[in-house]
């Protein structure tokens, strides 16, 4: 009950039905599981570029929301609103990050304690 990892096959190397000892050169290793061991030794850690959640509206601002003021008369009575555009705005699109990040699903023990 509640784990927090992956629930789909194939992330982890050993994932497969294998030896008891964990020796990938015994008999009971299938070739999906060591075609999983070397596709995970090239993949990297690291994230160097992320979707931005910034927009551009129509004027070239960048922001993450944009809103425009209306007058509202009520009762005789002059009232400045706030009304939310969710038209015409352009994302910002992919940015490159200053410093790599590392990915939160690669499985892999950084530090032991």
């Amino acid at each position: 009950m509640g784990g927090s990892g992956s629930k789909t096959k194939g992330y982890w190397p050993f994932a497969g039905s294998g030896s008891v000892d964990g020796d990938p050169t015994k008999e009971g290793v299938d070739a999906q599981s060591l075609a999983r061991l070397q596709s995970f030794r090239s993949a990297t850690p690291f994230v160097f570029t992320r979707r931005s959640s910034l927009y551009f509206d129509e004027d070239g601002d960048l922001a993450h929301e944009f809103y425009e003021e209306t007058v509202v008369t009520k009762n005789g009575r002059k009232r400045a609103k706030l009304k939310k555009i969710q038209k015409n705005l352009i994302p910002q699109g992919t940015i490159k990050l200053e410093h790599p990040c590392i990915h939160v699903d690669f499985p892999v023990v950084l530090c032991e304690v």
